[in-house]
């Protein structure tokens, strides 16, 4: 990947920019199909993200990914978009224990900060249409997502019977950058069940060579039959609900209410990260939930 890597780089540089401006600033309030919005978030207020709407995880939180989070590599410019940064930064980390069992705490350093932000207790929603209008980090080692999970994990349910869907990641497989749609739940035995789809990235960049520099509208349509996840209004997987039960706890995790997670994860399944390309940043420049009215 590293001559994509520095052409992406180059391309980015030069390119003419492609932000919120390019949108209309305000949300449609209907959509064709009885869609009515719900919620939503534009960024049009510079600074922090609105705490209304969404609180951030904290530290190293899974996958023994690279990165330490933190709020404060979420930022709102003043174009109106959320940029989430991974950047290196060398301090100790404060919650090292060198006899902890979490391999978060068994380390010594942070050497890589980015953010996760999630709207957990401010923003959940049982099925609609959404809508999320991105431009992703596409070097090596970069991990950036758009997902969802149930909300009752850690209250009733664990990971991964509370429900996941990845309305976006951007991470290898086989040696090939890939573009992933999945939805997870809970198999039989207790571990996960997937119905996964891997997009090459390579069918997107052929067809237009700048594709990584641009925004992309990420959407999913999810009522209770169906998942479907695109891009641009390319259909990536349809996961049918009539086969995603859990096979222990019995319920269907995509019947219940969910919550939006917006995050740059980096290394881990990411791969091996690219240096020459920190910092990294993901662009997030509006969400928007819509619900069809009874």
């Amino acid at each position: 990947m590293k001559p994509f890597t520095l052409f992406l780089l180059a391309a980015m540089a030069f390119a003419a920019p492609v932000g919120a401006q390019s949108v209309p600033a305000t949300a449609p309030e209907t959509l064709d199909g009885g869609y009515r919005l719900v919620w939503h978030d534009e960024f049009d207020r510079p600074g922090r993200p609105d705490p209304s709407k969404w609180t951030y995880e904290n530290g190293f939180v899974r996958n023994r990914e690279w990165q330490w989070y933190q709020s404060e590599n979420a930022t709102v410019g003043e174009d109106g978009t959320l940029v989430i940064t991974a950047r290196r930064e060398d301090r100790p980390n404060p919650r090292h224990r060198a006899d902890s069992r979490h391999w978060g705490d068994q380390r010594e350093r942070i050497e890589c900060t980015s953010a996760s932000v999630i709207s957990r207790g401010r923003g959940e929603w049982l099925y609609g249409r959404f809508l999320v209008r991105a431009r992703i980090p596409a070097a090596r080692g970069s991990w950036p997502a758009i997902w969802l999970l149930g909300a009752n994990r850690q209250s009733t349910a664990s990971w991964p019977a509370c429900g996941e869907i990845d309305i976006m990641e951007y991470y290898p497989k086989g040696g090939a950058a890939m573009l992933h749609a999945n939805a997870c739940w809970e198999a039989a035995n207790g571990s996960s069940a997937w119905d996964s789809q891997a997009v090459p990235f390579a069918r997107f960049t052929q067809r237009d060579s700048l594709w990584a520099t641009q925004f992309h509208v990420w959407r999913m349509d999810w009522d209770k039959d169906f998942i479907r996840l695109y891009v641009d209004d390319e259909l990536l997987n349809e996961i049918d609900l009539s086969k995603t039960i859990n096979g222990r706890e019995g319920y269907n995790p995509f019947h219940r209410p969910m919550y939006i997670l917006l995050n740059l994860a980096m290394g881990a399944t990411g791969g091996p990260v690219d240096q020459a390309a920190m910092p990294m940043r993901f662009e997030v420049d509006y969400v928007r939930v819509y619900q069809q009215q009874e």
